[in-house]
This record gives structure tokens, C-alpha cells and sequence, in this order.
């Protein structure tokens, strides 16, 4: 690793949006023809865009990863007191990795939503804050309008507005105070509410994709799905309409206005994204700053019979990540090795200089900023366990999550293969090969040539929930190993 101080960043800028698909931004190949980011695209044209990320599989576990450095399993103390979102956590128990960036001599900042309890953690993990805070929505408000938020660290005051500009207007506040202090370090965490349903456009938006008749209709949107686990046979959101469109089960809608709308959404967020470029342009910074896009994960529109997250499927949760560094990081360059959130931590601490104040779960991904070629042989391991952190988390099954339910589950990816293991007693295993079956379609884990390969990936996935100390690791619901045949001629093995 080159130690050049000259190519360390100054800044890191860290744009974290809420929902939203690698679907949804146009540099990424798998977009629809007629979306346009041209902004976000920049960063891509001028830095490396990875084409497997993984940040987390909902929201709150996405921003307690970036926070902690650590999977779900890991962030001790979180819990739900009452019923959803009202999250607590005991800070002794469970630090934020900000606080010693805070005291290395960094200027910190967070703008947007907070999603990890009332703790927000002004004056002692940020010197700037304007929070809208997800985990207390009576104080708080919805999405997008009518919004209250804490400015720095004061009690909820309404704003006004849409909520995307809203923040855009606060992380330039924040850039505008960096500006008369150029010599000190700062670190922003720009964290947009969009594209989290329902899904609300800005009025400037709402002609936008005029021309969009009809999207593609994903090959399984519609059930039956014989080889995958029991719950996913039958999932589905969608109907066909009178039409031959998908439309929604309970709603009616097509999934063209879905996706149509979703996508407008995303619109504001390029702007964003264009107008916070600028200012550090003008500013002087850009260039020693390490710009990072991403979203807390991605969002299915059909794919699999899903309108929703959570579940472990690329078209679930994979997001978009962008990062430019120029110096540090080769201009329009793409690495296809899957990263997760938690390396994110270990990063940013490994490009400033810093040591990890404890063990994260994550890697250094710096020898791939260099190189995206670069050889890498660690699989990346993923989880959802629902609403349950830390040591609630030790049972190995739990309370499913989502509406329709889904199951807990661990899964590791490498470069070529997933791995999924549901957290459901006697459940079958799913595996897919992502280069030459992207869309998930065939299950693996049934054909016998597999089989060695399966367990392979199998026993991987619990070298890594030991290695990353998880304690359900000894308590994970056993599988069932079958073939095709086998399973659909209601056979076990």
C-alpha cells in the first residue's frame, strides 16, 4: 500500500440514501434505458464504481453497521423497548467509532435520517447535526414532508419543505463552515430520507419519464418459485392485470407507475448530489476529499414476487457505491469483487491513518482502490435477523420480518456463487451462481454436483460467524439437503 500522505483524504464525504436500487442509477448496466443520475453517474466517471454491494438488508441494521463497524450480531445493547422504530442502545455497550474520529482532531457532521435511537449523540459524535430521527415519529414526522428536525442537538423544530432538499440545503451549511477552516479534517454523513416509501416526488418531478409505457416484467414475479425455500413458492405482491401488467395486490397499480414513481423520486437526490459536488468544487476541497455514494440497500420492484427489501437476493438489497479519490482511486474503473457495509469502517479509518478502536467485522478495501483487479479471496458474509441485535440475536431463529414475513437468514457471496441458509428449522439451502444466473433463478443447492461446493460455502459461512464471534452460531436451525427431484417429488434425504 502506497503511504504517500499526499494520496490520504483530507475530507471524507459520505452520501448515504435510503432505498435505494443499483437499478436506479444510470451508470450502473442493469438500469433502465431511460433513467438519468448524470450526477451521481459523475462520480462514477471520475472514480470506481463497485458492481456488488451489500451495505445491509433493511435500514436501521445498514446505519448501526456504518456506526459500529459490526453485522447486526455484533452491535450489542440495541433493542426495541416497545414496538418498532423506537430503538435504544446503552453507548458503553456499544460506541460509535465517530467519537474517536471526533478526538483524532476531525470535524464531524450528520444531515438526514437517523435511525438508531434516541441517543443522536450531538457534541459527542458530531460537532454539526440536523436530524430527522425515523426511531421517534411523533416528535419527528413522515418521510419526505412536514418534517421536524433536531439542529444541533436542539429539540425537533419544523422545517418545511421536501425533505431531499432539505438536507442538500444543510450539508452546504455545513460545507459553508468548512470553508473558513480549511486546515481541519472533516468527515460528513449526508444521510437522504429518498427513495424510502411512499415514495413522494418533488413537484419539479412529477412529469419526469413521460414516455415509459410499460417496464420489463420480471420472469418470476409470479409464483409458483417450486425450488426455493418454502415461504418464497408462494410469495408475491403482484397480480396480472387486465392488462397482461403486473399490478399490485392490494393497491392495483402497475408496476410501470411504480417504478416510474420511484425512479422520479431519485431524481431530487441526483440534484443533491450535483449541488453538494458543486459547492466543494468552489470550495476548493473536492479533490482532497474521498467521495463515497451508497444507499443503506437496495429494493425489488417484482423480482421474485417482492416489493420490498430484507430478503437476501441481489435485486433485494444490492446497492448502488461509488468512490472518488482522485490520486488515490483510477478514474472509470469498476471492481466486481462484493463488499459489504461493514468494510466501509475499516476503510475509511485505513485511508485517513487511524487504527480500528476495536475489532470490526469488515475489511480494508484499500488494496482494491488501487486495483480493482486486485486478487481477493475473502467471501463476504451477510445477515438479517429481523429487529434483533447483539446478544438477542444468539437464539439462531427469530420473529421473521417484513409484510408478507421473511425468515432470519446468513449468507456469504464470493466473486461467483451466494450461499443462502434460511434460519428456519429443516429449511433447504439456496446457492446461485450470480455470473452466468444474475437474476437468482435456479437453486443450486439441489443439483447433487453442487453438493461438495454447497458445503463448502455451508461451512464458510460458520467459519465466519465465528471468526466475527457470533454468538448463534452453535444455535442455528438445522438444514435439509436435497435434490430437485427429491423436493418435488416430496421426498427427504
Amino acid at each position: 500500500m502506497n503511504d504517500d500522505q499526499s494520496n490520504h483524504p483530507h475530507n471524507i464525504l459520505y452520501i448515504f440514501t435510503d432505498d435505494q436500487s443499483f437499478r436506479s442509477v444510470s451508470c450502473y448496466p442493469e438500469a433502465h434505458s431511460w433513467i438519468s443520475t448524470p450526477n451521481i453517474d459523475r462520480l462514477a466517471h471520475e472514480g470506481m464504481r463497485f458492481s456488488n454491494c451489500y451495505t445491509s438488508a433493511w435500514c436501521a441494521p445498514s446505519r448501526a453497521t456504518y456506526l459500529t463497524g459490526k453485522l447486526p450480531h455484533g452491535v450489542m445493547s440495541m433493542h426495541l423497548p416497545s414496538s418498532y422504530p423506537n430503538y435504544v442502545r446503552d453507548p458503553d455497550q456499544c460506541p460509535y467509532w465517530l467519537e474517536n474520529l471526533r478526538e483524532n482532531g476531525w470535524y464531524t457532521g450528520i444531515v438526514g435520517k437517523w435511525h438508531t435511537g434516541p441517543d443522536h449523540g450531538h457534541g459527542r459524535y458530531w460537532d454539526f447535526s440536523a436530524i430527522w430521527d425515523h426511531s421517534q415519529p411523533e416528535k419527528y414526522g413522515p418521510y419526505y414532508v412536514n418534517q421536524n428536525m433536531s439542529i444541533n442537538g436542539g429539540p425537533p423544530e419544523p422545517v418545511g419543505g421536501y425533505s431531499t432538499d432539505n438536507y442538500t440545503e444543510y450539508a452546504l451549511e455545513f460545507l459553508r463552515g468548512r470553508a473558513e477552516e480549511p486546515d481541519k479534517p472533516w468527515h460528513l454523513w449526508l444521510c437522504y430520507d429518498a427513495v424510502h416509501g411512499p415514495w413522494e416526488v418533488a413537484d419539479r418531478h412529477l412529469q419526469d419519464y413521460p414516455d415509459v409505457s410499460q417496464v420489463p416484467t420480471p420472469e418470476d414475479i409470479y409464483p409458483p418459485r417450486p425450488t426455493k425455500a418454502t415461504h418464497m413458492r408462494d410469495y408475491g405482491v403482484w397480480r396480472e392485470g387486465d392488462q397482461g401488467q403486473p399490478v399490485g395486490i392490494r393497491d392495483g397499480r402497475t408496476l410501470t407507475d411504480w417504478e416510474q414513481q420511484y425512479n422520479r423520486g431519485v431524481r431530487a437526490l441526483d440534484e443533491g448530489v450535483g449541488r453538494v459536488i458543486g459547492a466543494l468544487e468552489e470550495m476548493g476541497q473536492l479533490d482532497d476529499t474521498l467521495v463515497v455514494f451508497t444507499s443503506d440497500q437496495g429494493f425489488a420492484w417484482g423480482q421474485h414476487g417482492f416489493r420490498l427489501k430484507v430478503a437476501p437476493y441481489d435485486a433485494n438489497i444490492k446497492a448502488p457505491m461509488i468512490m472518488r479519490m482522485p490520486g488515490r482511486i483510477p478514474s472509470g474503473t469498476v471492481c466486481d469483487v462484493p463488499i459489504g457495509g461493514q468494510d466501509i469502517p475499516p476503510t475509511f479509518l485505513s485511508l485517513i491513518g487511524m487504527e480500528q478502536p476495536w475489532k470490526m467485522h469488515g475489511e480494508d478495501l484499500t488494496p482494491l482502490l488501487f486495483d480493482p483487479n486486485a486478487k481477493w479471496d475473502r467471501p463476504l458474509l451477510m445477515e438479517c435477523t429481523g429487529h434483533y441485535f447483539g446478544e438477542d440475536t444468539d437464539v439462531g431463529c427469530g420473529e421473521p420480518i417484513g409484510n408478507p414475513p421473511i425468515p432470519w437468514w446468513v449468507s456469504l457471496c464470493t466473486e461467483k456463487y451466494k450461499y443462502i441458509r434460511w434460519l428456519v428449522p429443516g429449511e433447504i439451502e439456496e446457492m446461485y451462481d450470480l455470473e452466468n444466473d444474475p437474476e437468482e433463478l435456479e437453486n443450486l443447492a439441489l443439483e447433487s454436483d453442487y453438493h461438495e461446493l454447497l458445503a463448502q460455502l455451508r461451512q464458510g459461512t460458520i467459519d465466519e460467524l465465528r471468526r466475527t464471534d457470533a454468538g448463534m452460531v452453535d444455535n442455528l436451525p438445522p438444514v435439509k439437503v436435497m435434490t430437485r427431484e427429491q423436493l418435488l417429488g416430496g421426498a427427504d434425504r
